[in-house]
């Protein structure tokens, strides 16, 4: 039979796995509980307070943050490439 585990840890990963900005089966694995384990505490704590409205505001901007990063980094890769690229074909001439 699998490990018992108290309240506390249950609510900590569902926490975690709500406003980390990692996978659930990122959380799953950094625990040592199960994908489908670590889903269940979470459905089951969904209409609980074990995240404030404050710690979802800041888990929400994390990601939009995340995600503006990814794009501008995104972009500046772009840019380096076309400046190599620029300087190769004026080194042929």
């Amino acid at each position: 039979m699998g490990l018992k585990r108290t309240d506390e840890f249950r609510a900590d990963a569902v926490r975690i796995a709500l406003t980390s900005g990692l996978t659930r089966r990122q959380v799953a694995s950094e625990l040592g509980v199960g994908l489908s384990t670590l889903n269940k505490w979470v459905t089951a704590h969904r209409d609980t307070e074990i995240v404030s409205g404050k710690d979802l505001d800041l888990a929400r901007e994390n990601e939009r943050l995340r995600r503006e990063n990814r794009i501008l980094k995104e972009e500046r890769d772009i840019l380096k490439r076309q400046q190599r690229s620029s300087r190769a074909k004026s080194h042929e001439v």
